[in-house]
């Protein structure tokens, strides 16, 4: 694999790392901030919030300024966000935070293009690899992530956590070091007399709806169940190091698949390894509902990001065969929009189901979800396949 998709992957895990640490401690800080209750994982969806605002920015803009640029400009806003926050902690503001983590969300949109950044550095033959080795680097965030947020809770006496968000201001600064040195491919000339199908039709495609469909669902579950962990477990008496190694766990299962999940979409086939996601996602559900011990959770989170890895690499080989050249800037937009519009519902509702519902509950709403995305990959399969083919 080249260089570049070496380097990108690297900032994907920089950027990563502040995903997983943002994870580990965002909605504690909410649980100590938060006027209500029922806004504990606010900040959270706020973050959300940011990466939707930033999705179909984020690729047009690229599309204008080339790659190494938007992403130049993602870090920066996400540098912003990290001071804000540094500076709402200090202040005890939770409003402040919550635009925060608006701005970090932000920088986070445009992080989520690295991958398709990875894909157009190869032929087509290496693109489901190069997607496997970017979100591989991932694994670097699954130790860092936790452990820098256990190092960092007491760092600053009085203040906990705000040591965590200063470890992320450096991790921005990382990424933006590291872009320096990669050579991205030239903006290809788009010929004039070109003409590209209106987004409607691309989305409608049903290349295009299941890979949505599965990256959708994949990240909805994951989300809701990833974010409403840390509070099910302080719910149930358990400290917050043994809640950090749990996500430790879900994030080594989230990434560590990255080194093989390539090449078993290409022994496999997609479709083959999307399921297969779905099936992993049903049983880590499976365990939750079976108990709450810290191996059910450890268990369960680690199986969680296995399931997401496998559905999302999957969902995003196969969008990447859903567009032309000249309708990549739209049709990512629309994907990018589509998938984590979802994903800051669940972010926002995730709180309010584990204050009102809980934890049980919530696992059964999820069931139907992955049922969903199974039932769709199979009434499109026959003609997902001559697609593929």
């Amino acid at each position: 694999m080249n260089f570049g998709v070496l380097a990108l992957s690297f900032c994907k895990a920089l950027l990563s790392t502040g995903n997983v640490l943002l994870v580990a401690v965002t909605a504690l800080i909410g649980q100590t901030m938060s006027p209500d209750p029922a806004w504990v994982t606010l900040p959270v969806a706020f973050q959300f919030i940011g990466l939707m605002c930033a999705t179909i920015p984020a690729s047009l803009i690229m599309e204008k300024i080339g790659r190494k640029n938007g992403f130049y400009l993602g870090n920066a806003l996400g540098i912003v966000g990290a001071l804000l926050c540094i500076q709402a902690l200090y202040s005890a503001s939770f409003w402040l935070f919550c635009a925060g983590t608006f701005f970090l969300g932000i920088g986070i949109g445009f992080g989520t293009l690295y991958r398709f950044a990875a894909v157009e550095m190869c032929d087509k033959p290496q693109r489901a690899r190069a997607i496997s080795i970017i979100m591989a680097g991932g694994v670097l965030a699954a130790i860092a992530g936790p452990n820098l947020a256990i190092f960092s809770q007491d760092l600053v006496q009085d203040i906990p956590f705000v040591g965590a968000f200063w470890g992320l201001l450096i991790l921005y600064i990382a990424a933006m070091l590291v872009l320096a040195v990669v050579k991205f491919p030239p903006q290809p000339q788009q010929e004039p007399n070109v003409t590209t199908r209106p987004v409607m039709d691309i989305i409608l495609q049903p290349i295009f709806m299941v890979s949505v469909v599965a990256a959708m669902v994949s990240y909805v579950v994951m989300n809701l169940l990833m974010t409403a962990t840390p509070l099910a477990m302080h719910h149930h008496g358990y400290h917050f190091a043994q809640s950090a190694f749990v996500i430790e766990l879900h994030a080594l299962g989230m990434f560590l698949p990255g080194f093989f999940t390539g090449d078993l979409i290409k022994r496999f086939g997609t479709l083959r390894i999307l399921l297969l996601g779905a099936m992993i996602m049903l049983t880590c559900i499976g365990v939750n509902l079976s108990g709450e011990t810290e191996l059910h959770f450890s268990v369960s989170l680690f199986m969680l990001g296995l399931g997401w890895n496998f559905m999302f690499v999957s969902a995003t080989h196969l969008v990447t065969d859903a567009y032309s050249e000249a309708e990549k800037p739209k049709a990512q937009a629309a994907n990018e929009f589509l998938v984590f519009s979802m994903v800051t519902i669940s972010a926002l509702a995730s709180g309010w189901l584990e204050a009102t519902l809980g934890w049980h509950t919530m696992n059964l709403i999820c069931i139907p979800v992955v049922l969903f995305a199974i039932t769709v990959v199979l009434y499109f399969h026959k003609r997902l396949v001559l697609s593929i083919a």
